[in-house]
């Protein structure tokens, strides 16, 4: 014969039956424990979450070369956010010119007067896939890339600043200049759609790491 307890079902076979009762009774009360536990810690990341300020932001000037990107920051202290920028161009245009990528730039930021308004300085490192050609990049970014197709890795470090124009309580706009170095590892061919491998190539220089003048709209 079974009988219950509760939710608990036990065969009273020997005289073990009471300690296993009180074993399963345990083990219930502390598996509702742990989720009581996981349910208040999700309370307390959503609440912590939203009291932060968080904007949402989009290049124009990455739009301009046809990428499409998405910057998300978050205030992280009292003078500081973070921010997370993403840009990704699969594109491939008449005559074969490409400038495809996909692009990673984190950011630290310290406010001079307060989180998103006024002025701010940055320091951002990045790393973008890239496979281009056909195209003449500002400040000599990477040489020969009109006459061949390039495809490699980048990485860069730099230090930027910034001012952000609050517009109304939501939306702002924003202006970056950075900075830095730049390392470049790739592959170069012969001519855009077609060609043999040239060569291996490697460029260090010092460049503008950033250049964007953004949207952006302010949760609070």
């Amino acid at each position: 014969m079974f009988g219950h307890v509760g939710h608990l079902v036990y065969c009273p076979l020997s005289d073990e039956s009471g300690p296993l009762r009180i074993f399963y009774k345990l083990k219930t009360m502390m598996k509702s424990k742990r989720l009581v536990l996981c349910l208040l810690g999700l309370c307390s990341w959503f609440v912590a979450v939203q009291a932060q300020t968080v904007a949402l932001k989009t290049d124009v000037v990455n739009w301009a070369t046809a990428s499409l990107n998405l910057e998300p920051e978050v205030k992280v202290g009292r003078k500081s956010t973070m921010a997370l920028g993403l840009s990704w161009n699969p594109w491939t245009f008449s005559d074969n010119k490409k400038w495809r990528h996909l692009r990673v730039q984190p950011e630290y930021r310290y406010w001079i007067c307060r989180p998103f308004g006024g002025h701010f300085l940055g320091l951002h490192a990045s790393y973008t896939r890239f496979n281009a050609g056909g195209v003449n990049l500002p400040f000599s970014l990477l040489p020969k890339l009109e006459d061949e197709r390039m495809q490699g890795n980048e990485w860069a470090v730099g230090l930027g600043y910034g001012y952000h124009w609050i517009l109304s309580r939501h939306w702002s706009l924003e202006a970056e200049l950075g900075l830095g170095y730049s390392f470049a590892d790739f592959s170069a061919y012969e001519c855009r759609k077609c060609g043999d491998k040239l060569e291996e190539r490697t460029t260090h220089r010092f460049v503008p790491t950033k250049l964007s003048v953004s949207f952006i709209y302010v949760f609070k």
